[in-house]
């Protein structure tokens, strides 16, 4: 009963922590601006989205774990059947997988931009903003978030899927249901395509550490490219200055870089 009951107190767990920072944002306002008060509008903004997204995503990430720890079956109950990876293995795939989603992200972007779609995500833009001015933010995108996520669309909606039907409806609904609720619809072939490679590499070790490995590092890699990313445009233009990049123009490097949050 445990077990069953299990997935379902994670989903509510994570719909309530999804929607609730507007119950939290008031007195969180309150505090920053008490203890902060010559901060100006744009720095009192980020700080507060900063600190409500990171108590938030702390709330609901212990939740989580509490749920996770009660029920010992919670993380091998996700397939039919089937060998589960040593964690050297997982781990293996988890660093391997990271690079493959990178490959996915810039496959994606390609087809979007030959679809007329605008590269560059502006969700991934507004957090790395937030992300300057506050940096405790930067715990809820590059490690609180991932593995939540890696807990709902994988373990859960993959899981069951994959117990009740097959391995591809399975991975097109997780997929497609994860990039849906990033809620950037123009998007939605990169954030889907990442959703099927990081389906792929749960099924290939059946450990959810695999997925939350190439999660946390393809966040955190996003993360250090976008709080650097002047650093890099200015390299990029002395490069050009001193013929060390030819006939690519800064905009067109400017787009290798452009990766997205999930």
């Amino acid at each position: 009963m445990k077990s069953q009951k299990t997935p379902l107190f994670i989903l509510i767990t994570y719909i309530i922590m999804y929607f609730s920072p507007f119950l939290v944002v008031r007195p969180i306002a309150s505090i920053i601006k008490s203890v902060n008060p010559d901060l100006n509008e744009k720095e009192f903004i980020a700080m507060t989205q900063g600190w409500t997204t990171f108590s938030t995503f702390l709330v609901g990430l212990l939740i989580v774990v509490f749920f996770i720890l009660r029920d010992k079956n919670f993380l091998k109950n996700g397939f039919k059947g089937g060998e589960r990876a040593s964690t050297p293995v997982a781990i293996g795939w988890g660093i391997l997988g990271f690079f493959i989603v990178l490959a996915a992200q810039m496959l994606g972007g390609i087809i979007e931009t030959s679809l007329g779609i605008k590269a560059g995500s502006e969700s991934t833009e507004i957090l790395s903003t937030v992300a300057s001015v506050s940096p405790i933010i930067i715990f809820s995108i590059v490690f609180f978030g991932p593995f939540l996520e890696e807990v709902v669309f994988r373990r859960i909606i993959f899981g069951s899927l994959n117990q009740t039907t097959n391995f591809w409806i399975a991975t097109l609904v997780s997929a497609v249901v994860f990039g849906l609720i990033h809620n950037e619809f123009s998007h939605l072939i990169l954030y889907t395509s990442t959703g099927l490679v990081f389906a792929f590499l749960y099924n290939k070790t059946k450990r959810l550490l695999t997925t939350v490995i190439s999660h946390i590092m393809l966040n955190g890699f996003v993360m250090l490219i976008q709080l650097n990313q002047d650093k890099i445009m200015e390299f990029i233009k002395q490069a050009e200055k001193l013929g060390s990049v030819s006939n690519v123009g800064v905009n067109e490097i400017g787009f290798s870089i452009s990766f997205t949050f999930f």
